[in-house]
């Protein structure tokens, strides 16, 4: 049990304040690194709640825990790009090395080993979190010399083996050897941004009324995926009514394959909080949060620095730019890894210390969000590029981009490409020229943006002119559509958060990629809704006996009505939970028709010797021989 005096006085540092509980958990997991009873109990006490409501909030996130971990932690990659570039190899590596199995503690108690979701390092995988300490780029080699080091009780830190990585990444409160692998810039990258433009002069130029409307006027559009328009959430923000104001940064970038918001908090920290403040000036909000995923945490030193500085400056506090009763403050909120806390009112649960599980709406956050308060969540990318608009205008920023899709999109490109990375490209661009950019060559498919996207055909994109047909998947209404145009980056074509993953025609579309997704899903419901919570792992297992030759016609069919069923879902990762094997169905049925056995409408297969097999390895039996008469 963790000392009660040092319990005690964690909990002093957060003002006894249970909606604090995430960061009170953070903070005792640093000392013992799982919550054993007598803790909870004491936390229980202090904090006015049941045993149950702490444990409920420990158990539901990854990198909290109920048993005792080692003293160095690793938490492996089980992405699909990692999968890609020979993750099996590096986990019996670590398994080896370390004389355990994955998700095991040694009996030593020195090596914890676990795995875990995309942890937004697709451009540089194989790659693990150890003591929150990334590793990118891993080799079984480097396995040995890391277990090797840290058996000899080296400092985490101390065993890191490439140099560290470009701009920030070298910061010394950083000191990472992720890389930023930024490999096309634009209007929002382009290093034309001068420091707290819109604080120092800004906010004098403007009224709050005058940003929301150069903001409409531009039609951004919000670049976490749903694309909500953002003036509009601003001006409802700014006419609801409460005594605070929120503004939050969602940083939990939980989508496989999305690592663009990882570059812009390592890069561009200042324009994400000029960002944050200029939409408090908007909306007269002044408190504001940036919920960054616990991936991230190797950030948190240097954007605290970043955030201190911004105070000393009087660009954060009271009286902001010299403004009388513009008061506005930022603070940071680790999550505990948790895809779901990327849905807005689930990220505002977890801030409010309980499970990430999304509310019913309405009321929408704007109305009621955090600790009741109206709240206006913004994605990263979605307040550098307010910034950009503010600076240069609304007209200016109608320049980029297409009619319905204004301006630019940063991209994550993974998979198997020469150049993974970084590329911010016009709203409109054509898939195959963002794979002419990327250097992706003999392309079966593109997962546009992550799992809960879509999974293009590249097939046809190929040769696709635009007096040439291609049928598409169009995940909100269930049907194939006609087009005559290429495949193009735009939210009435193919919208993304950003997630561009591809995969050449070496790849097991469904025995290695959906399947993955899959399982990602399964891993990441909340659990809430029934559907959610049963439809994936029953799809998944459908999927499964179709690929070990078991499936029939009727099997496919079965897909696509279950996918319906996840529709009624109350949030977007369970409603696009069954997109992988919806959009692999879509654009790859021939794929599925190649496995099942024949096209009829039943399985008349039925093999009883196999099916025994499990029967006499528990009872210990030889093989049985049955013989129907």
């Amino acid at each position: 049990m963790i000392e009660k005096s040092l319990i005690i006085d964690i909990l002093q540092q957060h003002k006894n304040d249970c909606t604090r509980l995430m960061d009170i958990l953070l903070d005792l997991h640093k000392i013992q690194n799982y919550m054993d009873k007598e803790t909870i109990s004491v936390l229980a006490e202090e904090l006015d709640l049941s045993r149950a409501e702490i444990e409920e909030t420990i158990s539901f996130y990854h990198f909290f825990s109920l048993k005792p971990r080692g003293k160095y932690n690793i938490y492996l990659t089980d992405s699909i790009t990692a999968n890609m570039k020979n993750r099996k190899a590096i986990l019996e590596a670590f398994e080896r090395e370390c004389g355990t199995k994955i998700n095991n503690v040694t009996p030593d108690g020195l090596l914890g080993l676990y795995t875990t979701s995309c942890i937004g390092m697709n451009d540089q995988e194989p790659a693990a979190i150890i003591n929150d300490v990334v590793f990118t780029n891993l080799t079984p080699y480097r396995v040995k010399e890391l277990v090797k080091g840290m058996r000899a009780g080296e400092e985490i830190k101390d065993l890191i083996y490439e140099n560290y990585g470009d701009g920030n990444n070298a910061d010394p409160d950083v000191e990472s050897m992720v890389s930023n692998n930024i490999r096309k810039k634009s209007i929002v990258l382009k290093k034309d941004y001068e420091t707290y433009t819109f604080v120092k002069s800004g906010i004098k130029k403007y009224t709050p009324t005058e940003v929301i409307k150069e903001i409409e006027n531009s039609n951004l559009r919000g670049r976490g995926g749903a694309g909500f328009p953002t003036g509009l959430k601003w001006r409802f923000g700014s006419q609801s009514q409460g005594e605070h104001r929120v503004i939050i940064c969602n940083a939990d970038e939980g989508e496989p394959g999305t690592f663009k918001d990882r570059v812009l908090l390592t890069e561009y920290p200042e324009m994400v909080f000029e960002g944050m403040t200029a939409a408090a000036y908007a909306t007269g909000s002044d408190i504001g949060v940036l919920y960054l995923r616990y991936e991230y945490t190797y950030l948190l030193k240097f954007l605290k620095r970043i955030l201190n500085e911004m105070r000393k400056k009087n660009f954060l506090g009271k009286n902001i730019g010299g403004i009388e009763g513009f008061d506005f403050d930022i603070r940071i909120q680790l999550g505990a890894g948790a895809y779901i806390c990327g849905e807005e009112s689930a990220l505002i649960e977890s801030m409010e210390g309980k499970r990430g599980e999304p509310r019913d709406k309405p009321p929408f956050p704007v109305e009621k969000g955090y600790l009741g308060y109206p709240t206006i969540v913004n994605n990263v990318e979605t307040l550098v590029t307010a910034v950009k608009i503010l600076q240069n205008g609304a007209k200016w920023y109608s320049g980029f981009g297409t009619n319905d899709s204004l301006g630019t999109k940063l991209l994550s490109i993974s998979g198997d490409c020469k150049f993974p990375g970084i590329y911010e490209v016009e709203w409109g661009t054509p898939l195959t020229e963002v794979m002419e950019m990327c250097g992706a060559e003999d392309v079966q498919a593109i997962q546009v943006g992550g799992p809960s996207g879509m999974l293009v055909s590249l097939k046809d994109l190929s040769h696709l002119n635009s007096t040439q047909l291609m049928k598409w998947y169009k995940p909100s209404g269930m049907e194939v559509a006609e087009r005559y145009i290429d495949r193009r980056l735009s939210y009435s074509d193919l919208p993304t958060g950003g997630s561009i993953i591809i995969f050449n025609n070496q790849r097991d579309l469904l025995g290695e990629v959906v399947m993955n997704f899959m399982e990602f899903f399964i891993e990441e419901s909340c659990g809430s809704c029934s559907t959610c919570r049963n439809m994936p792992y029953v799809m998944k297992n459908k999927l499964q006996k179709i690929l070990d030759g078991h499936g029939v016609k009727s099997d496919i069919e079965d897909l696509l009505s279950w996918g319906k069923t996840l529709k009624a879902s109350r949030c977007g990762l369970g409603q696009t939970a069954g997109n992988p094997i919806l959009s692999s169905i879509f654009n790859f049925r021939h794929l599925y028709e190649k496995h099942i056995q024949s096209l009829t409408e039943y399985d008349t297969v039925f093999n009883l010797e196999n099916s025994v097999q499990t029967y006499q390895k528990f009872v210990h039996k030889e093989p049985v021989l049955f013989h129907l008469q």
